[in-house]
C-alpha cells in the first residue's frame, strides 16, 4: 500500500533526498494519518456510547488528538522545506523536532486524562453494555492503527523523519490500548466482570509510556545526539579513500535536521608535499563527501612529518605508553620540539568519554610514564573526548 500510494502521489519517490520529494511524502502520510484517525474515532465514539465503556470513549478521544498530531506534522513538513534565510542560516528543518515534542505533550495529555477518569470509574462504577458490533468496531481500529504504524514506520525510515517516527511509535501505543480495550471487553461479555476501568488505566499507562519514550528521543535531538555510526564511517572511507590522506581526527558531525549535516574534520598530510596539489586533493574531497553523502564539510590540513626518522620513532613510543594506560586511547598531531636542557612532545590524546580518568588525571599520567622514558621529555597534551 505504501509503495502504491508513493507511486500515485509523488513525483520520482525514490529521490528522498530531493526537499520536494521529501515533503510530498509528509504531506501524504500526515493526510492519510488525519482521515484515518478521525474515521476511527467516529466510530470509536459510537461503540462507546453504545456500550458506555469509558475505555473506548477514551480511545475514541486519543484518535482525536492523533489527527491532531498529524496536523502537526503537517504544518512542521511545509516548514521545515522552507530554505535558509538570514535568521536561519541552517534552514528549518529542525522544526520537525520542535513538532515531535509537541505531538508527545499531546500523548502525555490523553494519558494522564485517561488514567484520571480510569480511576474516578473503578471508585465510582457505572455498568457498560458490549456487543457483536462493538467488538467488530475495535478489531478493525486495531487494525488500522497496526497499518498506520507499519505505513508510518516504513516512510519515516525511507526519509529519516522524527516527527513521523514519533507517529509511527505513537500508532503502535494505539493498537497495543486498543487490544487492550478489546480483551477488557471480550471478558466483560463472557464473564460479566467489569475490567473496563482497569484496562482502562492499563490503556492510559501504555499511552504515557509512548509520551515520555518520544519526548526523551525528541529531547535528544534538540540538545545534540551522537552522530550516526554509518554516517562517520562513510565520511572516514571517503576520507581514507585517498593516498594523499595518511590519517584524519577531530571529526565532528552536526545535524540540523534531515537532508542537512555539516561536518569538520583535519586531514593529517605530508607535509613535504606541494601545498597547492594538497589543497586540491582537499577541495575535490569536499566537493565529493556533499555530492555523495549529503553532508557539507570544513576540511582542515594536518601537515606532519613523515621522513623524519627520530620523530617517527618517538611518535612511536609516546603512542605505546599511551595505549599502556588504556587500548582505547589514540593520539593525533604529534610534534616534537628539541631543546638544550629538555626537549618538548606535543600532541593530542584522543579519549572515549567512557574513561572514568580526567583529563588532568590522564595529562599527569601520561607525563609520569614519558618521563620514566627519558626524564628530558616533557610533555605538552590536550585531551580530546569522542
Amino acid at each position: 500500500m505504501t509503495y502504491l500510494l508513493s507511486k500515485i502521489f509523488i513525483k520520482s519517490p525514490e529521490n528522498v533526498k530531493d526537499p520536494a520529494v521529501r515533503r510530498a511524502y509528509g504531506t501524504m502520510v500526515s493526510i492519510v494519518g488525519i482521515l484515518a484517525n478521525l474515521l476511527l474515532a467516529a466510530i470509536k465514539f459510537f461503540a462507546g456510547m453504545i456500550s458506555g465503556a469509558i475505555s473506548i470513549t477514551a480511545d475514541a478521544v486519543n484518535n482525536v488528538s492523533d489527527a491532531g498530531s498529524q496536523i502537526i506534522s503537517l504544518i512542521s513538513f511545509k516548514i521545515s522545506a522552507k530554505p535558509a534565510d538570514r535568521d536561519h542560516p541552517f534552514g528549518h528543518a529542525r522544526i520537525e523536532y520542535v513538532a515531535s515534542m509537541i505531538v508527545s505533550f499531546l500523548i502525555l495529555h490523553v494519558g494522564l486524562d485517561l488514567f484520571t477518569e480510569s480511576v474516578n470509574k473503578i471508585l465510582h462504577p457505572s455498568p457498560t453494555e458490549f456487543s457483536i458490533p462493538v467488538f467488530i468496531i475495535l478489531g478493525v481500529s486495531v487494525a488500522g492503527k497496526l497499518w498506520l504504524f507499519i505505513f508510518n514506520r516504513t516512510v519515516a525510515k525511507k526519509i529519516n523523519s522524527s516527527v513521523m517516527k514519533a507517529t509511527a511509535a505513537d500508532s503502535l501505543s494505539d493498537a497495543a490500548s486498543t487490544a487492550a480495550v478489546l480483551i477488557a471487553a471480550l471478558i466483560g461479555y463472557f464473564t460479566n466482570i467489569q475490567t473496563d476501568a482497569y484496562m482502562g488505566i492499563i490503556v492510559a499507562v501504555l499511552i504515557l509510556v509512548a509520551g515520555i519514550k518520544i519526548l526523551n528521543e525528541t529531547k535528544n535531538s534538540i540538545l545534540g545526539s551522537p552522530p550516526e555510526q554509518e554516517v562517520v564511517d562513510a565520511v572516514a572511507s571517503l576520507a581514507l579513500s585517498y593516498p594523499e590522506i595518511l590519517g584524519i581526527h577531530d571529526m565532528v558531525i552536526h545535524n540540523y535536521g534531515a537532508g542537512n549535516t555539516i561536518a569538520s574534520l583535519h586531514a593529517e598530510v605530508d607535509g613535504a608535499a606541494n601545498i597547492f596539489d594538497t589543497h586540491d586533493v582537499i577541495d575535490n574531497l569536499e566537493k565529493r563527501l556533499f555530492l555523495e553523502l549529503g553532508v557539507r564539510a570544513t576540511v582542515h590540513m594536518d601537515p606532519i612529518v613523515t621522513d623524519d626518522e627520530k620523530v617517527t620513532a618517538l611518535r612511536e613510543i609516546t603512542l605505546k605508553t599511551v595505549l599502556s594506560i588504556d587500548e582505547r586511547l589514540n593520539i593525533h598531531d604529534f610534534r616534537y620540539v628539541e631543546g638544550t636542557t629538555h626537549s618538548n612532545l606535543i600532541f593530542d590524546v584522543v579519549a572515549p568519554f567512557e574513561l572514568k580518568m580526567s583529563d588532568e588525571e590522564l595529562k599527569r599520567e601520561i607525563s609520569s610514564r614519558i618521563s620514566r622514558v627519558d626524564p628530558t621529555y616533557f610533555v605538552v597534551i590536550t585531551v580530546d573526548r569522542e
